[in-house]
This record gives C-alpha cells, sequence and structure tokens, in this order.
C-alpha cells in the first residue's frame, strides 16, 4: 500500500526561514551531532516503519493536573475526569525511568496534559536528567510559574528548550488563560530574554505556541510582539471535542499510518504508558513503568499490534482512539499575511 506518514503535523511556524534555522541551531548546541542523528531519524524511521531500539522521545507527564481552567482545553471535555486520575508523577518512577533511557533515548519531555512546572520536584526533574546525560530535556508550560527565580534555576540546571502557550493578546489571552494577566504574563517573558542575554546563553530556547483561533483576527501584530521576547513563534489548529462535532463525518487523508508509533513513548504521570501523545483520556493502555521497563513496552505486544494494524489499508479505522485524532484528518488551506510573508494555515476540516 502506499504510506501517507504526516511527520510533524499539527504545529505550524509563524516565524521566518532565517528564525527557524536559528532556533533549530541553538536548539542543537553542544549536542550538534547528536541532534542531527535524531532529527533525521525522526523523519526515517516511520516512512521505513522502523523499530529502533528505544524510542526517540519518552514524554515524562510530571503532572496531569493544571492550575488554570482554559475554555477551549480538552481537560474539560465529558469523561476527562472520569478516565483520568489527574495527579503528580512520584520522583522515583520518573528516576527509574531515565535511570533506564539514559544514553539510549536522545530526549525527554515533562509534559503532556497539565501544568508541569506545579510539580515540587520540576527543576530537579531537569537536574536529575541532565546529570545522567539525557541530551534534550523539554518542557511545554502555559507560564504561570515562569518567575525570574524559578526560570534561572531551571536555566542552571539544564533545561534545553522551554514552549510556552500563549493563546492571543490582551484580552484574548486572559479570556482563554483564566486567571493569568496578559502585561503580567509578557513581562516574564521579557525578563527571560534578558537573563539569557545577560548570562550569554543560547539555551532554554524559547518557543510561544498560540492555537490559531485565538490570533487569526490579528496573526501579524501577534507575531511581530512575540518574535520580541522568544527564539521562534508557531501556532496549533484546534479540533472541536464538542457532542456536536463528534457527530459528523470526519474526512480522513488516505494511506495514513501514524508516524508516532515509532517515535514516542509517553508515560502518564501515574505509571500508566498511553498509546501516543494525542491519547488525551488514557483510552489505549499499552503498559505500565511502575512494572515493566521502556524497552519492553516499546517492543511489546500492545504497540506491536497497532503498529501492524496501522500497516494495513486504513487500519486506524478499527481503532477507535485513532478515529478521533487530528493526524489523519483532512485539512483546508489558506494563507494570510504576516509581517510581509505569506503563511499557510491548515485547519481540519
Amino acid at each position: 500500500m502506499e504510506k501517507n506518514i504526516p511527520i510533524n503535523k499539527g504545529n505550524y511556524s509563524l516565524d521566518t526561514c532565517e528564525r527557524e534555522e536559528l532556533f533549530n541551531r541553538n536548539r542543537a548546541f553542544g549536542v550538534e551531532d547528536a541532534y542531527a542523528e535524531n532529527r533525521a531519524q525522526w523523519e526515517e524511521l516511520p516512512r521505513q516503519c522502523q523499530v529502533a531500539d528505544y524510542p526517540l522521545l519518552v514524554d515524562l507527564e510530571l503532572s496531569s493536573l493544571c492550575n488554570l481552567n482554559c475554555p477551549f482545553c480538552y481537560t474539560l471535555a465529558d469523561g476527562f475526569k472520569e478516565k483520568v486520575r489527574a495527579t503528580l508523577m512520584d520522583f522515583g518512577l520518573f528516576k527509574k525511568v531515565v535511570d533506564e533511557i539514559s544514553g539510549k533515548v536522545f530526549g525527554i519531555r515533562l509534559s503532556l496534559r497539565g501544568e508541569p512546572t506545579i510539580h515540587p520536584d520540576f527543576i530537579e526533574a531537569v537536574r536529575y536528567a541532565k546529570s545522567k546525560g539525557v541530551q534534550e530535556v523539554s518542557t511545554l508550560t502555559n507560564g504561570s510559574n515562569l518567575t525570574s527565580e524559578f526560570f534561572t534555576r531551571a536555566m542552571e540546571a539544564g533545561i534545553d528548550w522551554i514552549t510556552v502557550s500563549f493563546d492571543g493578546l490582551d484580552v484574548e489571552y486572559e479570556k482563554n488563560r483564566r486567571p493569568l494577566k496578559f502585561e503580567e504574563m509578557y513581562q516574564r517573558l521579557a525578563e527571560i530574554s534578558r537573563i539569557k542575554k545577560c548570562a550569554g546563553r543560547v539555551k532554554p530556547v524559547i518557543k510561544i505556541q498560540s492555537v490559531w483561533p485565538a490570533i487569526e483576527r490579528n496573526p501579524a501584530e501577534f507575531y511581530e510582539k512575540m518574535a520580541l521576547v522568544s527564539d521562534l513563534v508557531a501556532f496549533n489548529p484546534i479540533i472541536d471535542y464538542s457532542a456536536q462535532a463528534a457527530a459528523q463525518k470526519i474526512p480522513y487523508e488516505k494511506d495514513f499510518i501514524c508516524p508516532q508509533l515509532y517515535q514516542r513513548l509517553v508515560v502518564g504521570a501515574d505509571g500508566r504508558v498511553l498509546l501516543c501523545a494525542n491519547d488525551e483520556q488514557s483510552e489505549h493502555i499499552i503498559g505500565d513503568a511502575r512494572t515493566q521497563t521502556i524497552h519492553d513496552i516499546w517492543h511489546g505486544k500492545p504497540m506491536n499490534e497497532v503498529r501492524q494494524m496501522h500497516r494495513q489499508q486504513d487500519g486506524f479505522l478499527q481503532m477507535p482512539l485513532c478515529c478521533k485524532c487530528y493526524l489523519p484528518r483532512c485539512t483546508r488551506e489558506h494563507a494570510v499575511q504576516v509581517s510581509g510573508r505569506t503563511v499557510v494555515v491548515r485547519n481540519y476540516r
């Protein structure tokens, strides 16, 4: 069968080619050869449906709890609280996983559904992973705890990459990121940039990420403001998780195979291992990191059965979780002008 394997679908740059290149160069700083190999494998292994000895990335969800109440968040969807036991990851479990994968896995990501920086051992988690030789430690945060002091501690601990969700400007931001205030949060980003510059650091690279509906009325203004306080500006389309949307017939791409099955493994805060990073409600559990090794789960029967199913013609349709995912969905494109450049926006039909 033909293969349709979208490698990085769903997150799109709003930035210039020059800034994207510099972002990637700074992200690779100090581990250039390993980074280049990891990026090549990130694309080639899925295209060849080849399973490496270990995943290229392990997501370690430090927290499935959050300290905000954002109206568009899927954690507010029906059934989330019934299916997901919101908690903080046991630090002993974190160390168990890191001890196994250090020297074998290029990167770890300390986030998934909740706000990772509310974990009391967040800084120690970064420090421990870097001490064990993990080459890239990254996280996604709402920025609520990114004070000057917290950021400095994280930087000194060795964090490589921080993505900050920043959905809109001014009143729009405050509507989407309750109860945070726009000006206060923007000044925090400016202070982070100042701290990095004064310290002569290029890491952690700072990426600003928004959902498209929050900036669609003013993408150029959003970009120009956020580019001043970050290394890269990006956006995500958003899927309507309402019952009405779920009842609509979804158009899918032909010959889809999921790339994540060959890229990453996701350990939830409770230790259960999810099929992928898009399993928001822990619907498809493939193992338990508390009692199994990452290697055994990565090569285990549950994961291999899904890989085999996806290699069949439209095999993903046999899986309820995959049918809801954004990766196999068709998109529609339109172009917008951002600071004299044409940016293509892909939304889900």
